[in-house]
């Protein structure tokens, strides 16, 4: 049976459609005015969430499908020395099994963000969880290298999917406001949370049973996600039914290639006999560079409807913004990373006793889920921003200074209670803001923006991190290590000055929607409309 009931909805609910026709700034009938009508909407549930029960389901299967993508982010890398040596997988090559994951959602998330503004996102979001289920559960039968990367490759097409789409569900069915707020906290928290389950059940799996495990495990909560997401998520196609939002092919074709060829030059060139003297890296390199050139022909002049419009970077602070997620994002593949390399590796930890180390990182992230909402309609996001940078530049710099027998209170504690304030905070910043400030047509882009910016941030960053570390791998292997970290203090700082220095984004307070605005801008401009 499903877990919706039969329960009236909230009647004054259906007739606030009628009402957000008119925003004049005047007392409705009832004698409500606009500001505490659009006060009550951003803390009330949704309509189409008849109940309880329907939106604890629809909120869970969204938001727990986040906690999926970094299951098998975080959990793979501590998997990843059983796997090299189980499948007898060369030094050079061992970094690909967890790179092509990554690459493939980031340069796919876009084009799925599109498919899912065309057909809605219901039908996008269960076939990208569909797909995620089989290529976990093939993944867990991989007998060589081969079979395992293009599983990997293959597995990402799932989040690529059902990532923009879900934030497209989630930004089109609430209002902005503090409940709008509860609810993104929640997913955004899901990032370290999932990170925390990845690692638990790749230690079970690598100490107790077989790495095998890890994927089926992975497969068995996606195919429960996937059930609970059916019969709670409300269609969403009499959204899309006069849209007329078009495919742009050669946007996709040119964006997802240079995207690839880029992002493969940049992980592989570490680990190239020449680096980036190498003729196939610089090849590479530079033919991603001349697509994506094209791609930004096809997008600024020839596409009818771009994949990327401008106009979006052409909104206030949107462009600096974007600039600083991608540093920011950046620090969070380095740190989970190359903080488990540095445990595992110089401290000596076994892989169960690296997962208690993680614990801070779930706790922490579930009191950001059950408080941060009800904190980011207050809080300035100057501050919230500030307090991203200054937490990655704390972590950055305990790891950097850490001795090789470093202790867990003393070196370790805070990077993970550090890691998981920096990234949560500023995830929610971004989802909010790009979710509140694009229109109801363009929320799978909006989905897509704020994820591919994760994705690439990580992908980018951790690309270079590897070279660096390759690059003074000479002064020993501590050392390199340490060399990372500065690095990430630097991404961390980077972006710490961009934000700070040229962003200014309004408090995630109750409003209008896009769309609403989009309305009365109109009225505005034009009294005989109204």
């Amino acid at each position: 049976m499903p877990l919706s009931t039969h329960s009236k909805p909230d009647s004054r609910a259906s007739e606030d459609v009628e009402r957000n026709q008119s925003l004049d700034g005047h007392s409705t009938s009832d004698g409500e005015t606009d500001a505490a009508r659009i006060e009550r909407l951003g803390r009330q549930r949704p309509e189409k969430l008849d109940s309880m029960w329907k939106e604890v389901g629809f909120v869970f299967s969204i938001t727990v499908s986040q906690l999926l993508s970094e299951y098998f982010i975080s959990g793979f890398t501590l998997l990843l020395p059983t796997v090299t040596v189980a499948l007898d997988i060369p030094e050079a090559s061992s970094t690909w099994p967890a790179s092509a994951f990554s690459l493939v959602i980031s340069s796919f998330l876009i084009p799925f963000g599109r498919l899912a503004d065309i057909y809605g996102g219901f039908p996008v979001y269960i076939a990208g969880c569909v797909w995620y289920c089989a290529w976990s559960i093939i993944a867990g039968f991989a007998q060589n290298e081969l079979m395992l990367d293009m599983c990997r490759a293959l597995q990402g097409l799932g989040p690529a999917a059902y990532l923009p789409a879900g934030l497209q569900l989630l930004g089109s069915m609430y209002r902005p406001g503090p409940r709008k707020n509860m609810v993104f906290s929640i997913y955004g928290a899901m990032a370290p949370f999932g990170f925390f389950i990845g690692l638990f059940f790749a230690g079970v799996s690598s100490q107790f049973t077989t790495w095998r495990w890890y994927f089926w495990i992975g497969a068995i909560l996606i195919a429960l996600t996937t059930v609970i997401a059916f019969f709670t998520i409300p269609s969403d196609s009499e959204n899309v039914e006069n849209n007329c939002v078009k495919m742009d092919w050669y946007g996709t074709i040119t964006i997802v290639s240079g995207l690839i060829l880029v992002v493969f030059a940049i992980t592989d060139s570490a680990h190239a006999p020449n680096g980036w003297a190498s003729i196939d890296i610089l090849l590479t390199f530079l033919g991603g560079l001349i697509i994506l050139g094209i791609a930004f022909w096809i997008e600024g002049w020839v596409a009818e409807q771009p994949l990327l419009p401008f106009w979006v970077f052409k909104l206030k602070f949107v462009r600096p913004f974007v600039l600083g997620l991608l540093f920011a994002y950046g620090t969070l593949g380095i740190y989970l990373l190359y903080a488990s390399f540095y445990c595992i590796r110089i401290l000596n930890t076994t892989p169960m006793q690296l997962v208690a180390w993680y614990v801070p990182m779930a706790i922490i992230g579930i009191f950001l889920a059950i408080f941060g909402g009800a904190f980011l309609h207050i809080l300035s996001p100057r501050i919230l921003m500030l307090v991203t940078g200054v937490a990655i530049i704390i972590e950055s710099v305990l790891f950097a200074l850490a001795p090789s027998n470093a202790k867990y209170w003393a070196w370790i504690f805070i990077p993970m209670i550090m890691a998981t304030v920096s990234i949560d905070i500023i995830f929610n910043v971004a989802n909010i803001f790009f979710s509140s400030t694009l229109p109801s047509r363009q929320q799978g882009f909006a989905g897509a923006l704020s994820n591919v910016l994760l994705q690439l941030g990580i992908a980018i960053m951790l690309g270079f991190a590897e070279i660096i570390a390759s690059e003074t791998a000479y002064q020993g292997q501590r050392q390199s290590y340490q060399n990372v970290f500065w690095f990430n203090l630097a991404c961390g700082a980077t972006a710490l000055v961009i934000l700070m220095a040229f962003v200014r984004i309004d408090r995630a307070k109750a409003d209008l929607t896009a769309d609403e605005k989009e309305l009365q801008r109109r009225q505005e401009e034009n009294p005989a409309t109204r």
